[in-house]
């Protein structure tokens, strides 16, 4: 119970490649950014969020308080919406360019700040828009200072140099990673969490736990992301259901939130597979799932595949949601516990239940294969990631 010795109202600073603002009323650390901000020359930025959660959580009293106080100008684009579009991006691209923003500030999931990321980069490179981003027509080297407000515990995005966004023409929704889109600030306050629906802590805290479970299990592993990983679980298998019984539990949103973040951290380092190159075909043909939950529905399946691979790996970093887990565990029954995990903390969902079918599978797997970026993570999968393999994933997870 080494958590009891951590003071949860004292805001710390971690530093990633991002400087994490982290603790219960860590958004108050927005007025030191915003001076920091003024002092570099940025008097104009764009915030991007969606709709409501920027406002409804609070976050935004303390952030329009910041900005006023230290003379930085801003334009907001509210627009966000799950799975970022290209169209969004360029529309919130042309107003940042319009009034001349030097900085992003993103408010929200990993949505907000993903789209933010990408407007960062735009914004360095007026010549191309987000297709030309997202479909690898140029590589970007800078982009202009991020600051990613979180108010999800799942997404990492805070942490790390990955982006996600769906080209809507073309049913596509790679991922980029570039070393220019690390944010110089991130904040993670638990207490902007606390109005997260029942669903989204739940979608969201597995998000995370799949993050960990690709990066300790891919072919550029490492000591660092099994380590990771195995907290990362533990603190999911402990917390959540305390934050599904109470949603106002700090504590339990803390380490939901401190479980994220070193989930980013992770797959910044071991990278990403099966979950999430078939996710996002998903979520890209239909916009309206939740990642969380889509991720969700794969998981067991990608476990009964991977499992022979990485047996060793898995029945540690598992352990905390399979007590019973062990290296003699056959695939089966490993992917038979993950899915009892699953529906123990409400998500029992198979895809036939959100509306996809046996003659939807094709054009899923073909989307796998085709999406800009997603071959490269089934490359590192640690089993040989076959059009067949990835069709018996889809199939058992129907």
């Amino acid at each position: 119970m080494w958590e009891k010795d951590i003071n949860i109202n004292e805001v710390k600073e971690i530093r990633t490649r991002t400087c994490v603002y982290f603790g219960v009323g860590a958004i108050k650390k927005i007025e030191d950014i915003a001076k920091d901000l003024n002092s570099k020359g940025i008097k104009k930025l764009i915030v991007m969020s969606g709709r409501n959660a920027y406002k409804s959580t609070g976050a935004w009293d303390y952030v329009e308080k910041a900005l006023k106080n230290n003379n930085i100008e801003y334009v907001n684009y509210d627009k966000v919406t799950p799975n970022p579009t290209n169209e969004a991006i360029n529309e919130a691209t042309k107003i940042a360019k319009d009034f001349n923003a030097q900085a992003v500030i993103a408010i929200g999931g990993g949505s907000p700040t993903d789209a933010g990321k990408s407007v960062a980069i735009l914004l360095k490179y007026p010549q191309y828009n987000a297709n030309d981003l997202y479909e690898f027509k140029f590589t970007p080297k800078e982009a202009v200072p991020i600051v990613a407000i979180n108010l999800t515990h799942g997404t990492g995005t805070e942490t790390n140099r990955f982006a996600v966004a769906t080209i809507v023409e073309k049913d596509y929704k790679p991922a980029i990673a570039y070393d220019c889109i690390y944010p110089m600030y991130a904040i993670d306050d638990p207490a902007l969490m606390t109005k997260l629906s029942e669903k989204q802590t739940k979608y969201v805290s597995i998000d995370a736990l799949n993050h960990v479970v690709e990066a300790a299990t891919s072919k550029v592993a490492s000591p660092y992301t099994i380590c990771l990983a195995h907290e990362v679980i533990s603190m999911v298998a402990k917390y959540l259901p305390k934050a599904n019984q109470n949603p106002q539990d700090l504590e339990a949103r803390y380490y939901l939130a401190y479980a994220a973040m070193m989930g980013g951290v992770c797959f910044d380092n071991g990278l990403l597979h099966y979950t999430h190159a078939l996710e996002h075909p998903l979520s890209a043909v239909k916009h309206e799932l939740s990642h969380g939950l889509g991720l969700a529905m794969l998981l067991p399946a990608v476990v009964e595949n991977i499992w022979e691979a990485k047996k060793q790996t898995l029945a540690y970093i598992l352990k905390p949601i399979a007590p019973q887990i062990n290296e003699s565990t056959s695939a089966n029954e490993a992917s038979n516990m993950v899915y009892e995990w699953l529906k123990s903390v409400g998500v029992p969902n198979k895809l036939k239940d959100e509306g996809f079918n046996e003659g939807d599978i094709d054009k899923l797997v073909n989307l796998a294969f085709t999406t800009p970026s997603l071959d490269g993570l089934l490359s590192i999968a640690p089993t040989n990631a076959t059009k067949e393999a990835v069709k018996e994933i889809f199939e058992k997870s129907l």
